[in-house]
């Protein structure tokens, strides 16, 4: 019995760090790509309109690829109803966001300011979620509710010539941080699961 109770803490001590590395890799690649795409944005977007349209595209694109990224990351047995229903978020965002950019770069902020507070509820749900099983948990907790905060912000800075622009950057800028936060915290994780093992 004993034996069989090692062997079942071990594979679950494996899970637990194979699931922990797979979200601290996927974490550091999005702080990577909102840097990239925050720069793109201060730099080119504001004053190129082709360039803007581009980065609002790819913004909820990204989201959908680094959701499902986020979904293979996770055991099969466990609940990934939230992640489901963030992708489904982000494919309506970007077709919603290239037909509102047919109207103008507010309507596509507006878009985006409804998506941001979407996320955050999903982003809110999953952190709750997960922190009884790893360390790192809160700074999405706190990213996710202020995310729907940043949601409103940006819809009713959208008309605002350029600030608009400045605040969805912001958002992601804030994003990339938390993003940072728990995958530093994740690797206490990972080391606390294996020396416990």
């Amino acid at each position: 019995m004993t034996t069989t109770t090692n062997q079942s803490n071990s594979y679950v001590s494996s899970e637990a760090v194979e699931t922990a590395t797979s979200l601290r890799k996927l974490y550091f690649t999005r702080v990577a790509f909102s840097v990239l795409w925050i720069i793109l944005v201060v730099t080119l977007g504001k004053t190129d309109n082709t360039i803007a349209t581009i980065l609002f595209i790819i913004y909820p694109a990204w989201d959908l690829v680094a959701t499902f990224l986020d979904i293979k990351a996770n055991p099969p047995a466990s609940n990934k109803t939230p992640q489901y229903i963030n992708a489904a978020i982000s494919v309506i965002t970007t077709i919603a966001v290239i037909v509102a950019l047919q109207t103008g770069i507010p309507q596509a902020l507006m878009v985006f300011g409804a998506w941001a507070s979407l996320t955050g509820l999903m982003q809110l749900v999953l952190g709750l979620r997960r922190r009884k099983h790893f360390e790192g948990q809160w700074p999405m907790i706190i990213s996710g509710a202020q995310s729907m905060l940043a949601g409103g912000f940006i819809i009713y800075t959208a008309h605002v010539p350029n600030q608009g622009i400045a605040s969805l950057a912001g958002y992601s800028a804030f994003g990339a941080f938390y993003f940072a936060l728990a995958a530093f915290r994740l690797s206490k994780t990972i080391k606390n699961v294996t020396v416990g093992a």
